[in-house]
């Protein structure tokens, strides 16, 4: 039996690439980048390559579990976790964990997230090997951290100690100082800047042991939680398991619950060109473009005057006529049409609105 695992996780509503992304089908479930397969599909394929397809579990919202079924026909139900209540990072981690504890207690294992995009996947997967072997035998909890290319507001960044290593072969896994949350611009070019912030990728890599021993150590709550039955996994009772476990969890992040307070979290440092492509702005930084700077997926167009923006329809035979935009969001899925700067603020403020304005029926 292999010892590697891999936790996708694929609870997201992903609204921020809304109105394509819907809460009945969010972005991992949706192919953004026009590669014939999604979000979900892609990162599977690629853990794949060097994990057991037997060995990965997908940890998503129960309405998604027939959905990502559908998608990954080859995967067994087990390995599908259906969260009955949507409560962040950490129970997510803990069902897992304790679930693959009690399949096999010699377990490393990756978790991730599925909506990422990663350009240089051969060292994507080198990292992800390194960072396996490594957790095989040492109890220490990992995390993967890119070298920043711009001074980014969107991602949470790790501050390493440059004086702090450990070594797996020819790359270097550094003690973390601190974790940031989503800096502002300011703050943001003076981590640039300084050479000892990282971007967080929100990728993990432990032992099951070593996550259980956090949990237990700093969510002792959470892990009594699915501790205690962690033995009905697999049987007829899990499910009235998890939903007792759910229903009285607290919501909180495995950054602020765990990786924040252990004293034994390090870092690898990274860059095979990562992006989790998390709004329609940064996807119109990373699509390819026309002369005039825009990103097309509207087959029949007209375009007069317009730069910089992005266009899309599902429906491939409209014809989209547009005069005199600049920076611009042109989405138009079927029932909704977008038109607003290609801006985060008024795509949040858009988003907000909506279910007060609208109610739930174009979410």
């Amino acid at each position: 039996m292999s010892n590697r695992y891999c936790i996708i996780m694929a609870g997201g509503a992903g609204s921020r690439f809304w109105p394509v992304s819907r809460e009945s089908r969010p972005k991992q479930f949706l192919d953004i980048l026009g590669t014939g397969k999604s979000f979900l599909q892609q990162t599977v394929e690629r853990f794949a390559k060097i994990i057991p397809k037997e060995n990965i579990f997908i940890v998503t919202g129960a309405s998604y579990a027939a959905l990502t079924q559908e998608q990954l026909p080859d995967f067994s139900p087990e390995q599908i976790l259906g969260e009955p209540l949507r409560r962040n990072t950490a129970p997510c981690i803990a069902y897992a964990a304790y679930k693959i504890l009690g399949r096999n207690p010699d377990a490393s294992m990756v978790v991730t997230p599925a909506d990422h995009h990663i350009a240089n996947e051969a060292d994507f997967l080198q990292v992800m090997q390194n960072g396996l072997d490594l957790a095989a035998n040492n109890d220490s909890l990992m995390t993967i951290g890119l070298k920043p290319s711009r001074p980014e507001t969107n991602y949470g960044y790790i501050q390493i100690n440059m004086g702090e290593i450990l070594s797996v072969g020819a790359r270097k896994v550094y003690r973390v100082k601190t974790f940031t949350e989503k800096p502002n611009a300011e703050l943001a070019r003076v981590f640039v800047e300084s050479g000892e912030f990282l971007w967080n990728s929100g990728i993990f890599i432990w032992n099951v042991k070593a996550i259980c021993h956090a949990l237990e150590t700093y969510l002792p709550d959470v892990a009594s939680l699915f501790q205690k039955g962690s033995a009905a996994c697999g049987t007829a009772g899990e499910a009235a398991f998890i939903a007792h476990a759910y229903a009285h969890c607290p919501s909180i992040s495995i950054d602020y619950g765990i990786m924040e307070k252990a004293e034994n979290v390090y870092c690898f440092a990274a860059n095979f060109g990562w992006s989790d492509l998390g709004t329609w702005l940064s996807l119109y930084a990373y699509k390819d473009k026309d002369r005039q700077g825009n990103v097309i997926d509207a087959p029949e167009n007209m375009l007069y005057n317009v730069s910089n923006s992005v266009v899309i329809t599902s429906d491939k035979q409209k014809l989209v006529v547009l005069h005199g935009l600049k920076n611009y969001l042109v989405i138009d899925s079927g029932d909704v049409l977008l038109v607003c700067p290609n801006e985060d603020e008024p795509f949040k403020a858009i988003i907000k609105d909506v279910p007060v304005i609208k109610g739930e029926k174009f979410l």
